[in-house]
């Protein structure tokens, strides 16, 4: 019977060990699980972050290229407005200026509206005021020149006459 209860007694010693490993061994389980979690988030972020850099990078850097090629695409669109009696020359400067166009709208790069809308200094650079009856107040009554944007960046400002 002493042997017996000797038996339980070190039986019992033993699932108390047994018990203290796997509630270590739990503990060491859920710090590694939440470990792995963090760092599963972490890595998440940072790939968003990186795509949200590269693509940032990439329209500053398309921004950058059009906005020193934009001086070329006025004096085509001044060619245009020329007058000229030659009818073929007048066609082939209007296909090259919807070639360019067409270039910069596959790259994202888009005209600022500015005729008949409200000035807004991200935008719009104001070169002069006028009273005009016929406009509201901060409205853009003419553009002397066009304005560009890729995504939200605006690579070109356009320069415009505000009434009122």
């Amino acid at each position: 019977m002493a042997e017996d209860l000797e038996n339980q007694e070190t039986e019992i010693a033993e699932v108390k060990d047994l018990k203290a490993k796997i509630d270590q061994m739990q503990a060491e389980l859920d710090d590694r699980d939440d470990r792995l979690k963090r760092v599963m988030a972490e890595f998440e972020n940072f790939k968003k972050r990186s795509a949200k850099e590269r693509e940032g990078l990439y329209n500053s850097l398309i921004g950058d290229i059009f906005s020193s090629m934009l001086p070329v695409l006025d004096n085509l669109e001044k060619a245009v407005q020329t007058k000229t009696e030659d009818q073929n020359y007048k066609q082939g400067i209007e296909l090259v200026l919807k070639q360019y166009k067409d270039v910069l709208a596959n790259n994202g790069v888009k005209e600022i509206d500015a005729v008949g809308t409200t000035f807004n200094p991200e935008f719009h650079e104001a070169i002069s005021s006028v009273t005009d009856e016929n406009l509201g107040t901060q409205e853009i009554k003419e553009e002397y020149r066009k304005g560009y944007m890729i995504g939200n960046k605006v690579i070109r400002h356009s320069l415009v006459v505000v009434a009122n």
